[in-house]
């Protein structure tokens, strides 16, 4: 695929999934703050360090200093947390030079939870019909990726690209790394195929000639006007019952060859599922007492 275009400093960050596992970790222990906390708001808006700022926030930081100015959050029609906290909160200095908009990822009533990523992308990118013919990046919002990372899929002039993070040096549990989507990439490093959830076989086929296993931690840059067709059309995952990002990438870089660049990466980042990940998320930011 020939096309290239540069990126335009514009972010998707993910913000309306349930927290579920994050409630259910607090409901151990009740009576802590943070648990507290977990158990009434979404987790990316849990306060971090003695300060209390949001985790979301040092995201927001990092994307900032990576050169994005425009950013979408996507958020769930049963949560205000987010829309509320960064409308009131967007005159402050630290939030000086950016733009904050929202999209809202509406539950269905016959279902108990939203449709998956794919869908969180294609209903953020319905309100901002203004991103056509620009590229965006898109990412969790319960990751804190790193200022290189953004700005590696910032600067890169590629259709369509991921961060190929090596597994072990992400500093995250064994257990919780088997649920990572592994990629494959050919010899000059288009993607070829990603699986969600992958089983220890798929694992192993992953592995490089170095024994390097690449993984995706949902962080991606994307064409506007080529992804869209691709959001609409993502089915919905049989056993996980949403229609996942990764599967839209996957269709994408089937499709159309040297379509998803995947770009190297071996470091940290620190995830915030459970209670018990305070400790690291705040060690790792410096904020531990």
């Amino acid at each position: 695929m020939r096309e290239q275009k540069n990126m335009n400093n514009n972010l998707i960050i993910l913000a309306a999934g349930m927290s579920s596992r994050m409630k259910k970790s607090a409901e151990v222990n009740k009576k802590s703050k943070l648990s507290e906390q977990a158990l009434s708001k979404p987790k990316m808006m849990l306060g971090v360090g003695s300060t209390g700022r949001p985790f979301l926030d040092y995201l927001i930081f990092n994307a900032k200093n990576a050169g994005y100015n425009d950013i979408l959050f996507i958020v769930n029609d049963k949560d205000h947390t987010v829309k509320k906290y960064y409308t009131e909160k967007k005159h402050l200095p630290e939030y000086e030079g950016l733009q904050f908009s929202f999209a809202t990822q509406t539950i269905a009533p016959e279902r108990t939870k939203p449709l998956g990523t794919a869908d969180a992308v294609s209903a953020g990118l319905k309100v901002r019909p203004d991103w056509s013919g620009q590229k965006f990046c898109v990412c969790n919002s319960d990751n804190l990726y790193s200022v290189n990372s953004l700005k590696l899929l910032l600067d890169d002039n590629h259709p369509a690209a991921l961060i190929d993070y090596d597994r072990d040096a992400l500093g995250v549990e064994p257990e919780r790394v088997k649920a990572f989507a592994v990629i494959w990439k050919d010899k000059s490093s288009y993607l070829t195929d990603i699986v969600e959830k992958p089983n220890e076989q798929q694992v192993l086929k992953a592995m490089d000639v170095n024994k390097r296993i690449g993984v995706s931690m949902n962080i991606f840059s994307l064409d506007y006007d080529i992804i869209m067709p691709y959001l609409k059309n993502t089915p919905i995952n049989p056993k996980r019952d949403e229609k996942e990002l990764t599967e839209t990438i996957r269709m994408l870089a089937n499709d159309i060859e040297n379509s998803v660049f995947t770009i190297p990466l071996s470091e940290p980042v620190p995830d915030l599922t459970t209670v018990n990940d305070m400790d690291d998320v705040e060690s790792f930011i410096g904020l531990n007492k």
